[in-house]
């Protein structure tokens, strides 16, 4: 699967977090999308791709925020 399509995919199926688990997850997974698509925005000065990975960031930051314990990897 694409790259962007995937993050798309995660973006959409991310709603509520309802256990620490599905934050973890959630939070780990996002930030592999974003240093992926981070690495394809350095080629290519995609403003949509900027975008999404703006928007990951904000998933990102919900999800820990919610965590008691930092997160570290």
């Amino acid at each position: 699967m694409d790259l962007v399509q995937e993050a798309l995919q995660f973006e959409a199926e991310t709603g509520r977090f309802k256990s620490t688990n599905d934050r973890i997850v959630a939070s780990k997974r996002a930030k592999e999308l974003i240093l992926a698509l981070n690495q394809r925005y350095k080629i290519s000065k995609d403003a949509k791709i900027m975008d999404l990975m703006k928007r990951l960031t904000a998933i990102k930051q919900k999800a820990e925020k919610r965590l008691k314990v930092k997160l570290s990897a």
